[in-house]
């Protein structure tokens, strides 16, 4: 059990270290990402017993409804609800880049307790591909989230543009994911060509986000030089 848990939480802890390594600006408090990683852990269980209730009732006369768009929107959704309610209006929310961690953070959360629970079920032969897949498009989907807080909290304009398009934007990338599984027979020509778009947008979020991170506080230095 321990090796399964190990491998399991494995994935996130690489990626999110990853993501963290790459802050320059500042240390973020650990107690608040920690808070992050947990409520994205604890958004598992009731995202899991909605769609099992759905399920069961048969809301959705197609399967691609149910496994597709339900299951994206409804994990996207509850992930940017914790996002605005508890980390948006936060003080240690200090620069831009702080969204790509917090965003990142919440995802991994999530991420991380469905892996173990797949793999409880499924086995460790299929933890290379759930590294390489779901938890890595978590963490990216996440990624991509909090880049667009950190836009509507520290840029110019009107903040809930950038919150919708946090939600929208993170939304339509995991039907994406969702759809290439579903309706590729071999899915892997569809999603490996997803997963390096993928890593390309979300690294290109984390360049973003560091110029912009850059500019606060470079604009902040000016303001009381």
């Amino acid at each position: 059990m321990l090796i399964l848990l190990t491998v399991a939480i494995a994935p996130s802890l690489a990626l999110f270290s990853y993501f963290y390594l790459r802050d320059q600006f500042s240390n973020e408090p650990s107690k608040l990402l920690f808070q992050c990683f947990i409520y994205g852990a604890i958004l598992t269980f009731p995202i899991l017993f909605v769609q099992y209730v759905f399920e069961a009732e048969n809301v959705f006369s197609h399967a691609f409804s149910q496994t597709v768009l339900f299951s994206s929107v409804i994990e996207e959704f509850f992930k940017w609800l914790v996002l605005l309610i508890a980390i948006y209006r936060h003080i240690e929310f200090e620069d831009p880049y702080d969204g790509i961690l917090y965003g990142a953070s919440v995802s991994l959360g999530f991420a991380t307790v469905e892996n173990i629970l797949y793999l409880v079920e499924f086995g460790l032969q299929t933890a290379f591909i759930r590294a390489f897949l779901p938890v890595s498009s978590h963490a990216l989907f996440g990624v991509v989230m909090g880049y667009y807080f950190g836009r509507a909290k520290f840029t110019s304009g009107t903040p809930k543009k950038w919150l919708t398009i946090a939600l929208f934007t993170s939304m339509g990338l995991h039907v994406s994911y969702n759809a290439l599984l579903y309706s590729h027979t071999n899915w892997l020509y569809g999603v490996i060509p997803f997963m390096l778009f993928l890593w390309w947008f979300g690294l290109r979020k984390v360049k973003q986000a560091h110029l912009l991170s850059l500019s606060h506080y470079h604009d902040q230095n000016s303001i009381h030089s």
